[in-house]
């Protein structure tokens, strides 16, 4: 496992989802999940996380209320790293979050990792995969 931050352009970087859970840990950072609802409740969610997502499932339209619900969740002296299905949406709302003046990290490999070569996900890396806190349903 990596505990460095990895440079981004437009936010504060790119971290290990181990890093991650570790500085939300400690306290250092909030963690939020920008999957949908959906997702949420049927691939599985990390307890304790805050859900804010990024688009909602159908149709995937944008929160009009992201900007904020995220305010409302995270000090301005924290950390936030952001959760997704695979790292994608999560860069999205560390840019956003930056925008806002909070300092923002993506956490590669999101939550279910990429897809393998039967685009089966869960496999190669992410948060379940390293053993990371999570439940479903």
């Amino acid at each position: 496992m990596t505990k460095q931050v990895n440079p981004a352009a437009g936010y504060a970087g790119d971290v290990h989802p181990k890093l991650a859970w570790d500085w939300v840990q400690q306290g250092e950072a909030v963690l939020v999940d920008v999957r949908t609802d959906a997702e949420r409740a049927w691939v599985g969610f990390v307890p304790d996380a805050v859900a804010i997502a990024w688009k909602q499932w159908p149709g995937m339209v944008s929160n009009a209320n992201f900007d904020a619900e995220l305010l409302a969740a995270v000090p301005p002296e924290c950390k936030v790293v952001f959760l997704c299905r695979s790292g994608v949406r999560s860069v999205a709302a560390a840019l956003r979050a930056t925008e806002l003046g909070l300092q923002a990290y993506n956490i590669l490999e999101g939550f279910e990792g990429d897809p393998d070569n039967l685009a089966h996900r869960g496999q190669l890396g992410g948060w379940r995969f390293h053993g990371l806190p999570w439940r479903q349903g």
